[in-house]
């Protein structure tokens, strides 16, 4: 007999028995047995237990007809060159594994970098094999939505710390902070600011926890006032680079988590009548198109997003094939490219010019 919502078929409790024991509505029993993403996981568990308690036997609305050649690649934002170096890295591994890609992006403001609500369940219908999730974030009836649907898939590139056991590709984002540092002490530099990315922030976090390391190992005093948070984008940190100049020390380095916040520098910087490097070096993190382009070029942090990409692809085909990696987090090396935003500190210039002078 076929029961409720259309999607399973049972033969033993109807879905109203079911809704009754886990304390639901039927409508909501049904969207679980259905798949639908719209459900707090939660009230998932109490249903998915009601269903296995009572014996209710489901078959699944999606899957019945996987697509093997077929992966679903989530973006945080189509315009962003970031998205741009993880599609190309996606898109290069998916053609040497003979699959297919099908990209799906949202607009940046949107939901903080979660997929809409349906995109998921997009996802399911297309019967792809598993899915690449370069975003922001996902919610927790999100993460368990792709449980539920035994969906595998790997992020790329995650903002926040994923729930245990979630597979993941990164960059050495910790040693990437420790070589900026380490430049910039290496040209002279005591006193380095940082501007970095909100709490929570994994990328960040880590970068910031290897400036400090490199500080100390140094024998450089961290300063309070040379930590500056702020979001990803240009204005914040622009502002949070007026707010460092304002200061009785000012710093002669900056350090920042992205090099689109860079140009955030740079413009603050220019109205101020500075310039960089004579006046203040700055240093990014990502080396993506905007580091070149940036006048003058951009010394910056490379962060590998196409070869993360590429990994997470590979590593999503082997357990669409059953195998399971030995770890949950990949983290692929970053390395420092120099360019002309660095030079020693302008007191240092002066010296040197002195001494030279006078003999």
């Amino acid at each position: 007999m076929v029961r409720a919502g259309g999607a399973g078929v049972a033969t033993g409790p109807t879905l109203a028995v079911v809704a009754r024991e886990a304390g639901v509505s039927v409508p909501t029993a049904s969207k679980v047995v259905n798949g639908r993403e719209d459900v707090a996981p939660e009230t998932r568990r109490r249903v998915t237990e009601a269903l296995d308690r009572l014996g209710y036997v489901r078959r699944p609305r999606f899957g019945a007809a996987k697509a093997p050649g077929l992966v679903d690649l989530f973006l945080r934002s189509p315009e962003s060159s970031s998205s741009g170096a993880v599609l190309r890295g996606a898109e290069a591994a998916a053609y040497e594994a003979g699959l297919e890609v099908v990209v799906s992006a949202g607009p940046a403001r949107a939901r903080a970098g979660r997929p809409e609500r349906g995109r998921l369940d997009r996802l399911a219908a297309r019967g792809s094999s598993g899915a690449l999730l370069h975003l922001a974030e996902l919610s927790a009836a999100q993460y368990a939505w792709l449980e539920h649907h035994r969906i595998p898939y790997v992020l790329i590139d995650p903002a926040h710390e994923p729930p245990a056991g979630v597979v993941s590709v990164g960059a050495a984002d910790r040693q990437g902070g420790v070589s900026a540092t380490e430049h910039l002490l290496g040209l002279g530099h005591e006193r380095i600011a940082v501007i970095t990315e909100h709490p929570r922030a994994v990328a960040g976090d880590a970068r910031l926890a290897g400036h400090r390391s490199a500080l100390a190992s140094a024998g450089v005093r961290h300063r309070a006032e040379y930590l500056r948070p702020a979001g990803l984008d240009e204005a914040t940190a622009r502002q949070r680079t007026h707010e460092l100049l304002d200061l009785p020390e000012p710093p002669t380095a900056v350090s920042v988590s992205s090099d689109r916040m860079a140009l955030g520098v740079y413009a603050a910087l220019a109205e101020r009548g500075l310039s960089v490097p004579d006046d203040i070096s700055v240093v990014g993190f990502g080396d993506l198109p905007e580091a070149r382009w940036a006048a003058p070029a951009l010394t910056t942090v490379r962060r590998p997003l196409a070869e993360m990409a590429a990994t997470a692809l590979r590593l999503l085909v082997r357990m669409t094939d059953g195998e399971r990696p030995e770890g949950t987090r990949t983290e692929l090396s970053t390395r420092l490219v120099r360019r002309a935003s660095t030079a020693p500190p302008a007191d240092r210039v002066r010296e040197a010019a002195r001494s030279a002078a006078g003999r």
